[in-house]
């Protein structure tokens, strides 16, 4: 099987359609369909199962696109760098919102010093965005807040983060001499989105009480969830790093929540069969030094 072959898999797998692929590869549709085929015939297995008109990629097509993605990849990129030998290179990196504001921007301006040649490109999303560009290969390496259940990827663990309660001043929560999850659930919260990587952590955080969230808000900006907080709109749970200067002015108040620390991790992602670059490699070694994770 050749290179080609596998430019032509990944063109059907994204596209879900020979025909389509056929138009993009600029190929006649049997052309596309033999070389499908000849990967079948050579590997013995199927790829996609035709159902009707349309494909349904099998588990052994999710196997060989999680390998020609970075195999195709690295062909590219030994091409352009031969090619052209003094081409600047390019590192995609990834960030949620914490790592983003906080850890991103000294990271990237300390490796810019190092490495004057690389231009770094850099896309701020929630984790669910990251890992879905990580596992594409559409990015390189990525900060995420939490841990990591992919097994497709691997994860470096890197500062500690932990989320707390905000409530507006004269919130009835700041009378109370304790404050527990359960008290926390009985009033309307504003919450990040679905897939943010601190939803998700809350999310597990109530299930292990036996406790269902049903936000009265639901925002991929923490400012907005703020700012509601502050006019009275609900209470919320977010990164400390995020609101401290929102507690420190008095805009919002907190409250330790007894017996949770609500303690999480920020970890530096990439795909496990990723080929790292040297300035890859050099920019995981950075964050790992900036975490005291590394020498």
């Amino acid at each position: 099987m050749t290179v080609r072959h596998m430019k032509i898999f990944l063109e059907v797998y994204r596209c879900g359609s020979v025909t389509r692929a056929a138009q993009r590869l600029h190929m006649t549709q049997p052309a596309v369909t033999r070389a499908i085929q000849e990967i079948e015939g050579y590997y013995g297995v199927c790829l996609f199962d035709r159902i009707g008109r349309r494909l349904m990629v099998t588990e052994a097509g999710k196997e060989l696109y999680a390998q020609a993605l970075h195999i195709v990849d690295l062909f590219d990129r030994m091409e352009q760098s031969l090619r052209n030998w003094d081409a600047l290179g390019v590192l995609r990196i990834g960030a949620s919102v914490t790592p983003g504001n906080f850890l991103l921007p000294d990271l990237v301006l300390r490796f810019r010093a190092s490495h004057p040649g690389i231009k770094t490109q850099v896309t701020i999303a929630n984790a669910e965005s990251l890992k879905q560009a990580l596992l594409n290969n559409e990015m390189d390496l990525a900060l995420i807040e939490g841990g990591d259940a992919d097994p497709s990827l691997l994860a470096q663990p890197l500062s500690a983060d932990r989320m707390v309660l905000i409530v507006p001043p004269g919130h009835p929560l700041l009378d109370k001499e304790t404050v527990r999850l359960e008290d926390v659930a009985e009033y309307d919260l504003l919450l990040r989105e679905k897939g943010s990587a601190g939803r998700a952590f809350l999310d597990s955080v109530f299930a292990v009480h036996g406790l269902q969230v049903h936000p009265a808000w639901e925002s991929v900006s923490t400012q907005a969830l703020v700012t509601a907080v502050r006019k009275g709109l609900g209470i919320s749970l977010l990164p400390r790093m995020l609101v401290q200067q929102d507690i420190a002015r008095g805009a919002v108040c907190t409250r330790a929540l007894e017996g949770e620390a609500l303690e999480r991790k920020n970890h530096i992602v990439w795909h496990k069969n990723k080929y790292l670059t040297r300035a890859a490699a050099d920019f995981i070694a950075l964050c790992l030094r900036q975490a005291g994770a590394a020498p």
